[in-house]
Parts: structure tokens; sequence; C-alpha cells
């Protein structure tokens, strides 16, 4: 828990915006941007982006890429005006912070284009936090960078956790338990005897 004194929503935006603006702008960003988005056959889980409603990973990708975006640059003025890696980690919805690990699984891209801007990205599994709700401090600092964030990428968590319970009765009828991350499949010849080799 960090116990630094946090800067205003207000000032978090003003920095985030130029953070966004001196990223887009660098001579790597189109590569960065073309390289997050062709992980996107490994980036998607049974938690993350399915809880966006009719998701479709073709056409949804640019948005929760430019989401994802707006989420690391807010992290890392929050970063820079606290020098607090836990402080960094604010809340930030589900599908977001999905799109969020694409980004980083480009360390080099990232890791020069960040050394230019000269901010260091922070993203740290253990310490993130994905219960985002409307209102809450990332929320303010967004809407003050920004405008409203998009309802259909920033879920609100208890939304989330409700869309998942509904999930996992569907992945349970299927055979999947433990969202995803536990099956009952054995792969054998009568299992596999519908699907060409």
């Amino acid at each position: 828990m960090t116990t630094v004194e946090l800067p205003s929503a207000e000032r978090v935006a003003e920095r985030a915006t130029e953070i966004l603006a001196a990223v887009e702008a660098d001579q790597e960003f189109p590569a960065f941007v073309a390289a997050s988005l062709k992980y996107d056959s490994d980036w998607q889980c049974f938690t993350g982006s399915v809880v966006v409603a009719e998701y479709d990973q073709e056409q949804d990708k640019h948005g929760l890429f430019a989401e994802g975006l707006k989420a690391l640059c807010l992290k890392a003025a929050m970063f820079e005006m606290t020098g607090d890696e836990n402080a960094a980690e604010i809340p930030i919805a589900v599908p977001v912070d999905e799109m969020t690990h694409a980004m980083i699984a480009q360390p080099q891209l990232l890791a020069r284009i960040t050394a230019r801007v000269g901010v260091p990205i922070i993203h740290q599994t253990d310490q993130e936090h994905t219960d985002w709700r409307p209102e809450d401090f990332t929320h303010q600092a967004y809407r003050a960078a920004w405008g409203e964030p998009p309802a259909r990428f920033w879920i609100d968590a208890d939304e989330v956790a409700r869309r998942l319970k509904w999930l996992d009765e569907k992945y349970a009828a299927m055979g999947f338990r433990k969202q995803g991350q536990a099956h009952s499949f054995r792969f054998t010849a009568d299992e596999l005897a519908s699907v060409a080799a």
C-alpha cells in the first residue's frame, strides 16, 4: 500500500496527455502499433476481452489499443509524479488491462519509445488493479484528459464479475473449469473423431 501524497487527477491528466502525444509522435510508434495488434492471436483470454458485449477482435482491437495506451500513459504520469510503482498501478478496466499486456509484450520497441519520451511504463501483474469503477481516480483523470471513456471497454469491476460468473457457467458446460485454467479434455481418438487431422 502506498503512503505517498497523490497528485490531483487533473495534474495526472495533463501530464498523461503530453506523454500520449509524445509516444504517438515517436518514429517507432507505427511499428509498435503493428506489433501489438499482430499479437492478437495470443493476447485473448477467458477473462479479459470476452466480457465485452458482442466482442469481435478484428473490429475491437484498434479501439482497445487506444484505450490501453491511454491507461499506460495515465500510469506513467502517476509514477512520474509520485515515484511510487504501487501508486502508479491505478485501477484499470479488465478488457483494457488485457490489451496493455499485448503492448508490454513488445519490450524492445516500448523501451526505445519510452526512453526517447523520457518516461517509464509501469505494469506489474502482482500489483495491478483491475477493479476500475466509475468516478474513481482513474475515471476522473481519464475524463480530465480525454473525456468520458468508452463504456464498451471500460466496464465496471462489479459488472465484470457478474459477466465472468455467467461465462463460468458457459465454460463449465463445455468442460472448462477455473475460467479456462483447467479442463477435462483428454484428446483421445474418440474426442477428436469429428476433427480432420
